[in-house]
C-alpha cells in the first residue's frame, strides 16, 4: 500500500492529510498557536477539591480549570509527590527520581481529599484536549514519548509491545532496556523498536531523559500557571506515529517545518530523510494532490459511496450516530437480503473510513440495514473488525444486536473533526441577493487597481475559484493578460478548489492575508435586503 503524507502550513492553521494509494485516509487541522495538547507539562496549582467527583479543578492558565480525576493520579503518586516536594523546596538543586522508590500505591478506592490540598502545586501533563465546554483532562503519571519507547519516571517496570510477536526479540528488548534504563525510570517499548540496534534506542532513551531534566530544572524557575514541555510540531508528531515503511514521500510547503519533519526523519531512519520533499508549485498543495476535492466529498452530513448507497452521520454530545441507507443502487439484485449484505459490507469499509478521517470517539451506534440470516450479521460483524484493524485509536466493536444496530467505542482524545462542506455565498454574504456575476470580473479589477494603486502592493496572488480562473485565463487576448500589462507582472492569479464560486482571496509574498473587503460589498447586499423587506412591509399595509 502506497502512503504518502500532504502537510499544509497556512499562516493561521497547519493541515495534515495522510493518504493510502491516493485515497484520504486521515485529517487533521491544528491552530499552529494551539495550546494545551496532548502531551504538554505543566506547573498548575490545585484550584478546587470535588469530593462528590472524587477529583479536583486545577488551574493551568485555560478559560475553564482542568479536570484531574483521582484515578488519573497513578499509581506512583506518593512517589511522585516527595519528589514535588524536595525539587519546590530547593531550586538550585535537581532531586533523582532513584531516591524516590516506589511506595505503596495509592488505594482505588481512596478520596482525593486525602491525597491532594487546595492550592498545592503539580506538575501535570494533558491528557484529553479540551473538548466542547470542558477544560483539559489531566493525569499526574508523567511520561515522555519517543520512536521507540515511552519513559515514565518513578516507575521500574519494562513492558514490552504486545505486537511484537517473537519471544526471542521480546526477551532481547527486556535485557538491553534494563542494561541502558537509569534507575527510577520505566519505559514502556514500542513495536517501532522491535531489531533496533543499542546504539538507536541508547540514544533516544538519553534523549528522554534529558527531555526530563530540563523540564524539572524549567519547574523550580517557574510560578504556575506555567507551560514547562511542550510537545513536538503536530506534523512530526504525527510522522513520530505513523512512520513507517510504507511512506513513500512527505510533502510539506513550508520550508521550516520541511526542515524539521527532515531531521527526524534522518535521526529515526537516515536512509529515508530524501521521501521528506518541499512542495514549491503555484496550485495549493491540497489542490494538486486532490485533497480538497476528497474533503468536500467525504464530510458533511450525508456521504455517498458505491453505487448510489450513502450514510448519514450526525452528532450529538453522549454519542455519534450512522445511518445506513441503499438509496438507488443501479446494481442491486433481485435478492434483498443479498443486496443488504452487500450495501452494509461497503457501509461498513466507509464507516471505518470516516472514524479515522473524523477522529470520532465515544460512542457510535450505527444502524445498519436489517438482515434476517444470523451468518450475514456475523460476516458483517466480522468485516467491520477486519476493516478497523489498522485504526490506532483503541477501540471496541459489539456484534449487532436484535435491533439491527451495531456499537462501538473509540478513544477519544481530542474533539471530532467537523468541516462544514455548505459554502456561504461570498457575494451577498447570506442575504439572499448578488451582484450580478458577470459582473465579478470587473470586480476583481477594481480590487487589483486598489492593491496596486492605492495600497501599493505590486507582488501577490490572488487565489479564485476554477471555473473563474479558466474564465479569466481563457483565449490569447485573456483578462489575465490584459490585468498584467495595466498593473504589472508582480501578481499572479491561481485557482483554489477549496474557494466558493464568486469568492476570492489575496495572500502577499510572505504568506499572510490581505483583507479587501469593503463596506460597500456588506452594504449594497444590506440595502437590497432592507428595501426588500421595506417592500413587504409597505404590501401588506
Amino acid at each position: 500500500m502506497k502512503s504518502e503524507l500532504i502537510v499544509d502550513v497556512q499562516q493561521k492553521e497547519i493541515s495534515i492529510a495522510l493518504t493510502e494509494d491516493s485515497r484520504l485516509v486521515s485529517l487533521q487541522k491544528e491552530s499552529r498557536n494551539i495550546a494545551y495538547a496532548v502531551g504538554d507539562l505543566y506547573l498548575a496549582k490545585v484550584r478546587k477539591l470535588m469530593p462528590g467527583l472524587n477529583a479536583a479543578f486545577v488551574d493551568v492558565g485555560y478559560d475553564k480549570d482542568a479536570f484531574l480525576h483521582y484515578l488519573d493520579l497513578g499509581s506512583h503518586f506518593m512517589a511522585y509527590s516527595g519528589f514535588m516536594k524536595e525539587a519546590l523546596a530547593d531550586p538550585k538543586k535537581i532531586p533523582s527520581p532513584a531516591n524516590f522508590k516506589p511506595k505503596e500505591e495509592i488505594p482505588k478506592q481512596g478520596s482525593i481529599s486525602q491525597v491532594l490540598s487546595q492550592g498545592q502545586h503539580l506538575l501535570v501533563q494533558i491528557a484529553k484536549e479540551p473538548i466542547s465546554s470542558k477544560g483539559p483532562r489531566l493525569t499526574t503519571e508523567i511520561s515522555f514519548t519517543g520512536r521507540f519507547m515511552v519513559l515514565i519516571p518513578f516507575a521500574e517496570k519494562i513492558s514490552i509491545s504486545s505486537k511484537i510477536k517473537s519471544t526471542e526479540e521480546k526477551i532481547r528488548l527486556r535485557q538491553l532496556i534494563g542494561s541502558i534504563k537509569p534507575k527510577g525510570f520505566g519505559v514502556i517499548v514500542r513495536t517501532s523498536a522491535e531489531n533496533k540496534r543499542v546504539a538507536e534506542l541508547n540514544h533516544e532513551m538519553r534523549t528522554l531523559v534529558k527531555c526530563w531534566e530540563d523540564s524539572i530544572a524549567k519547574m523550580q524557575r517557574s510560578k504556575p500557571a506555567a507551560l514547562i514541555f511542550e510537545e513536538e510540531s503536530r506534523a512530526v508528531s504525527v510522522i513520530r506515529d505513523l512512520f513507517s515503511s510504507s511512506f513513500e514521500s512527505i510533502y510539506v510547503n513550508d520550508k521550516e517545518t520541511m526542515e524539521q519533519i527532515q531531521n527526524y526523519v534522518a535521526l529515526i531512519a537516515p536512509e529515508r530523510k530524501d521521501i521528506v520533499k518541499l512542495y514549491a508549485k503555484e496550485m495549493p498543495i491540497f489542490d494538486h494532490f486532490s485533497i480538497t476535492r476528497q474533503i468536500k466529498s467525504s464530510f458533511g452530513k450525508t456521504v455517498s459511496f458505491k453505487s448510489g448507497a450513502y450514510i448519514i452521520i450526525e452528532h450529538t454530545e453522549a454519542l455519534h450516530v450512522v445511518d445506513v441507507n441503499s438509496g438507488n443502487r443501479s446494481k442491486a439484485t433481485n435478492d434483498q437480503e443479498t443486496n443488504a449484505l452487500e450495501v452494509n459490507l461497503r457501509a461498513a469499509d466507509e464507516i471505518a473510513r470516516q472514524l479515522r478521517l473524523r477522529d470520532m470517539g465515544g460512542i457510535i451506534v450505527i444502524d445498519f440495514i436489517d438482515m434476517n440470516k444470523a451468518e450475514h450479521r456475523q460476516t458483517l460483524y466480522d468485516h467491520m473488525r477486519e476493516v478497523m484493524a489498522n485504526d490506532r485509536a483503541r477501540h471496541n466493536i459489539l456484534p449487532l444486536s436484535k435491533f439491527g444496530l451495531m456499537q462501538i467505542t473509540r478513544q477519544r482524545v481530542r474533539p471530532a473533526l467537523d468541516i462544514a462542506t455548505s459554502e456561504t455565498c461570498p457575494s451577498c454574504f447570506g442575504k439572499g441577493e448578488i451582484q450580478p456575476s458577470l459582473l465579478f470580473t470587473d470586480k476583481l479589477e477594481e480590487k487589483l487597481d486598489y492593491l496596486v494603486n492605492n495600497l501599493k502592493v505590486n507582488k501577490f496572488t490572488m487565489y479564485i475559484h476554477p471555473f473563474v480562473d479558466a474564465y479569466v485565463k481563457k483565449g490569447l487576448l485573456s483578462l489575465y493578460g490584459k490585468w498584467r500589462r495595466r498593473f504589472g507582472r508582480g501578481f499572479k492569479v491561481v485557482a483554489d478548489e477549496s474557494l466558493a464560486f464568486l469568492e476570492y482571496k489575496v495572500i502577499d509574498p510572505t504568506g499572510k492575508t490581505i483583507d479587501l473587503k469593503e463596506e460597500s460589498d456588506m452594504q449594497s447586499s444590506q440595502s437590497k435586503s432592507g428595501s426588500k423587506i421595506k417592500n413587504r412591509d409597505k404590501e401588506e399595509n
